[in-house]
């Protein structure tokens, strides 16, 4: 009797195996020669160049000092790190040997030319809302950089995570392949936004939380998360800024990586505006159109009037003699900055409108007072010096409290300078 039961569960573990297997099972696409770069029409690898610009490929797919599209950038996860693969034409380490057709069939199903399941850190759950034409533009561009030798780095998931067939089973519970569809409703300026934001651009895979599984949770889309060691802020109504984010602010701060009222692209955001400049002013606008229009901004313009006002009226405070030792370490180190007086000043951010110092979480103005503003985020050649070697954790979290205190309404975030320890811990990143 215990014979049978033994063989039976064998037997129905072997199924499930050969189930799996043949649920997640995709065939390779044959290899081909390294098309010659000739072969494709200037107009078409520009618009490629424009596109994995606007996609940030390079951001992801170049490491540290490493050679452009070459891969080896770490991802940390949740469940180990996953480093980004070499998409340059060399034929024995990168795609020099995929066709057109593995290439989409990589961007709109994640799936490589042999067939294994892609993890889903490479965000083709975005890429396959992409036009095929956009697609063949991407391949096109690909396909004319310079081949580089550079075998893959192994990733840390542990087993059976880093199986490939299990991917199968999550694109079955998370991931609809298909098109982007233009919405009636709307207007072809807010369709063209939605495309470059739901698709090439993928500014959900920062700015949406993530489940237990690491998919995107759909019904809380756009309502910040944590990336990369910083906070992703929500791009819906509930972001916090005091004044709205409007379309005219999208489009200066997508266009330019500054906004008057908001602040500096740092972080993960810094690539963004450098990512989008390439594109047309109206792909600019259409992305802001799309966002203005689920933030609710529109309606919000006495909001923003009301938090000007008081931004410039606090704006005084802590530059006079004070005993308060963090008024002291203010004066000292923000105060000759980012005291604007009468008028605000958008390449000195005024701090009580500033959207770090809003947010729920602090970190994100932790890590600026630590590590600065660098000359390639915000406006070029505008810097901000950061103070990790000058401070310690219970000065900058001193700073950070006072801010928070003095130029906002919001509750005082806890733990401070147990938060600056630990990013202080992390280091400064990629």
């Amino acid at each position: 009797m215990l014979k049978r039961l033994l063989l039976g569960i064998v037997g129905v573990i072997v199924l499930g195996i050969i189930a799996i297997a043949v649920f997640a099972w995709r065939p390779a696409i044959a290899e081909i020669a390294p098309p010659a770069p000739g072969g494709f029409a200037p107009a078409l690898v520009a618009q490629g160049e424009v596109l994995a610009s606007a996609g940030y490929c390079a951001s992801c797919h170049t490491a540290k000092h490493g050679k452009p599209f070459a891969g080896g950038y770490p991802m940390a996860t949740q469940f180990g790190t996953i480093y980004s693969t070499n998409i340059t034409p060399d034929p024995q380490t990168g795609i020099g040997t995929w066709s057109e057709p593995a290439f989409r069939r990589a961007m709109h199903e994640g799936v490589a030319r042999n067939g294994a399941h892609l993890f889903p850190a490479f965000p083709y759950d975005h890429f396959t809302k992409l036009s095929d034409a956009d697609v063949a533009a991407l391949y096109a561009y690909f396909m004319t950089r310079a081949p580089v030798r550079q075998d893959a780095s192994d990733n840390t998931v542990p087993f059976p995570l880093n199986i490939r067939a299990l991917q199968a089973g999550w694109k079955f519970l998370f991931f609809t392949t298909g098109r982007f569809r233009a919405e009636p409703a709307h207007s072809a300026l807010w369709n063209r936004g939605a495309y470059l934001a739901e698709g090439l651009s993928h500014c959900g895979a920062c700015h949406t939380p993530r489940g237990m599984l690491g998919a995107e949770i759909k019904e809380r889309a756009y309502k910040g998360a944590p990336i990369d060691g910083w906070i992703a802020p929500p791009l819906d109504s509930t972001n916090p800024s005091p004044v709205p984010w409007t379309q005219a602010e999208l489009v200066a701060y997508l266009g330019t990586g500054v906004s008057r009222y908001h602040g500096t692209a740092v972080g993960p955001m810094g690539a963004v505006p450098l990512g989008l400049s390439r594109l047309p002013a109206s792909d600019i606008a259409a992305i802001a159109a799309y966002f203005a229009s689920r933030n609710g901004s529109a309606s919000q313009g006495a909001k923003g009037d009301a938090a000007i006002a008081h931004a410039l009226a606090v704006d005084k405070v802590g530059t006079g003699l004070s005993y308060d030792p963090a008024a002291r370490l203010y004066a000292s180190a923000c105060a000759s900055c980012h005291y604007n007086g009468r008028q605000l000043n958008p390449l000195r951010p005024d701090l009580a409108l500033n959207s770090a110092v809003n947010l729920d979480d602090p970190t994100n103005l932790i890590r600026v007072i630590l590590y600065g503003v660098n000359a390639q985020d915000g406006v070029p050649g505008v810097v901000m010096p950061g103070f990790a070697h000058g401070f310690t954790d219970a000065d900058i979290a001193r700073i950070a409290a006072y801010l928070r205190n003095t130029r906002t309404d919001k509750p005082a975030w806890a733990d401070l300078e147990k938060t600056v320890a630990t990013i202080r811990a992390q280091g400064q990143g990629q």
